[in-house]
């Protein structure tokens, strides 16, 4: 039994005036609040109401407890208002982000969500490796792919694509790829990202074409990886958001839309929502709110080789 309703239960009783009506106000049966009286006094090993058929009169005992019971519960309600408070205004949230996704858009975003409530603090960790949310001790994460079955909780907020780029330069140069067996023709640049065979997954009327080549860069970092691109090194691989400015501004043009896998999902993720802060209540609805409302995935250009220049990447809201 709670501790804290047996005295809400006494000071009913004596507030009411009769058992009846302290059950009729807590919404419980008659013989259920003199069990719950009765248990206190067995604890308290003290008579708290002396009582007959008829009447109900609280005995010196009882007002003893009286001044102490509203205290107790005055006090434990201002505390818990506080907690409540506190949990919405301030305290820190800890996210973790990919990298360059996490600088792009996850970082202004947290600084927005910032702003409107100023007592609250965020640590933001961008790493392109899944942080465990549980061993690390993170409120919440920015996961981009398939997901994992786990008992987090998860959000899809937008997608994104993998598209091949390569600059005007390198292009006039080395010309343009229609197809992906032209590809082994050209430098190719990889960014390693996990271990095995250089390879990449493109797709074709929804069957899948395995790319393997021997590159002629490899580097384990996407935006050296894309500043070689726009060098006119040669042809690299990269995420829609990872590449929307230079397609924005022309510096690079995106090669063989057409046969791009399908897009990857992003998600907010966190923990069960069980005894959940509100902060990070507030942070995790910020994010899918506001990274859901943007858009950042191109749609395929015309011949389905290449963007134009002029096209945004990025992607939908979710």
């Amino acid at each position: 039994m709670d501790r804290l309703f047996e005295l809400e239960v006494f000071l009913a009783v004596l507030d009411a005036g009769s058992l009846s009506a302290a059950a009729r106000r807590l919404g419980r049966s008659g013989p259920a609040i003199t069990r719950i009286l009765s248990g206190l006094e067995d604890r308290l090993g003290a008579r708290l109401f002396d009582r007959t058929t008829r009447s109900l009169a609280v005995t010196e005992e009882g007002r003893n407890l009286e001044e102490q019971a509203r205290g107790l519960l005055a006090g434990y309600g201002a505390l818990a208002r506080t907690a409540k408070q506190r949990g919405e205004l301030s305290g820190r949230v800890r996210v973790t982000a990919p990298v360059v996704f996490g600088r792009l858009h996850v970082a202004p975003s947290l600084a927005r969500f910032m702003a409107a409530h100023e007592g609250v603090a965020v640590d933001l960790t961008l790493d392109d490796a899944n942080r465990d949310l549980v061993g690390d001790g993170y409120d919440a994460a920015i996961r981009i792919g398939a997901l994992p079955d786990s008992e987090l909780v998860a959000r899809q907020v937008g997608e994104v694509g993998r598209y091949l780029v390569a600059s005007p330069a390198y292009l006039e140069r080395a010309g343009c790829p229609m197809d992906p067996s032209e590809l082994s023709g050209h430098a190719l640049i990889l960014t390693r990202s996990v271990p095995g065979p250089a390879e990449w997954r493109l797709e074709q009327e929804g069957r899948p074409r395995i790319v393997r080549f021997e590159p002629r860069f490899s580097v384990n970092h996407v935006e050296t990886a894309l500043a070689l691109a726009r060098d006119g090194v040669g042809i690299a691989r990269a995420l829609s958001y990872q590449v929307a400015e230079d397609l924005g501004a022309g510096r690079l043009v995106r090669l063989l839309a057409a046969f791009e896998p399908p897009l990857r999902a992003i998600h907010v993720v966190h923990l069960g929502r069980r005894h959940m802060a509100a902060r990070t209540k507030a942070l995790v609805r910020h994010l899918a709110d506001d990274l859901g409302s943007r858009s950042y995935v191109s749609g395929p250009s015309p011949s389905g080789t290449s963007a134009s220049p002029g096209t945004r990447a990025g992607w939908p809201s979710g």
